[in-house]
């Protein structure tokens, strides 16, 4: 587990040419199929050499959720250990990590009706008024959810308008996790931030010399695709739908996107840090891929 640009792949691969392990990607942007460079998916000859499950497994048009992770997770992991090898899962989405460890709640389906009435409302009073709406009916939600988290304030208001009930109480009640599973949680956390942000920067100016553009370009052709829809929100990619609307040049759309993403690497370490049971390493320091190996193997001795 990691932040953003913190080589958690490079160090997968490595680990998968030692181990007997196959590889489950835990990344809420690299489920969708046609979103490569921006996401910093692996190529074709890394998947070659060290295949990741749960990469391109649905259209950018669709919505992708904890839920469904965990579900496919769960059956990946029962797969890989049915044959004989070890599961290593490996991302920087926290909130499936989480979900995956601890069990998630069941919460009602999406209702595309009242997700377009909070966007209409959202568009007169602005997102913070929502999240001050969302103070009063579930203030520990809101506590723990950014007045400029429009995708989180939306959630929490929908599940609320819905069903009458407080997104923390159907919280709550969690499923249990996948039963039989001992997890070796190994996080990776930079001592230097600056260094971080330094990597986060040349690595999006890497993705605009590699046509990140281009990529956003041909997503915003396909019909059923808009700048609010699950998988463009990501970061990078809504910046750069935003230049191509004309609300700004490129280089301003990159100093935002680099911006955002330091901003995501922040709350990535957050969760990471309030993580029970988590065995850190410095990605950034010589020899990371030797400190986790003997990591995993004493856990394979226990």
């Amino acid at each position: 587990m990691g932040p953003t640009a913190t080589g958690k792949t490079d160090l997968a691969v490595w680990l998968a040419e030692r181990f007997p392990v196959e590889i489950i990607s835990v990344d809420s942007a690299l489920v969708y199929r046609g979103m490569d460079i921006g996401t910093a998916k692996p190529d074709a000859a890394t998947l070659a050499k060290a295949p990741h499950r749960l990469i391109d497994i649905c259209e950018p048009e669709e919505t992708y959720s904890a839920g469904a992770f965990v579900r496919d997770a769960a059956e990946n992991i029962d797969a890989i250990r049915r044959s004989g090898r070890i599961p290593l899962l490996v991302g920087g989405t926290m909130m499936y990590f989480r979900s995956l460890t601890r069990g998630i709640a069941e919460l009602p389906e999406a209702d595309p009706a009242l997700r377009a009435e909070i966007d209409r409302e959202a568009a007169q009073l602005g997102w913070p008024a929502l999240h001050a709406e969302l103070t009063r009916v579930d203030p520990a939600a809101a506590a723990r959810i950014e007045p400029g988290d429009r995708q989180r304030i939306q959630r929490a208001l929908e599940v609320y308008r819905g069903s009458g009930r407080s997104l923390t109480a159907w919280q709550t009640d969690r499923s249990s996790a996948p039963a039989g599973c001992e997890y070796l949680k190994i996080g990776l956390i930079p001592a230097d931030r600056a260094a971080l942000h330094a990597r986060i920067n040349t690595r999006f100016e890497r993705m605009l010399e590699s046509g990140f553009v281009d990529e956003v370009r041909r997503l915003r052709a396909r019909s059923g695709l808009h700048a609010g829809s699950p998988s463009m929100r990501a970061v990078g990619y809504r910046q750069v739908w935003s230049y191509l609307d004309g609300n700004c040049e490129l280089h301003e759309a990159a100093r935002r996107a680099q911006a955002a993403t330091r901003q995501l690497a922040k709350r990535q370490l957050t969760w990471l840090r309030s993580e029970q049971g988590v065995r850190t390493v410095d990605p950034l320091e010589a020899g990371v891929g030797n400190a986790i190996s003997l990591q995993i193997e004493r856990k394979l001795n226990e």
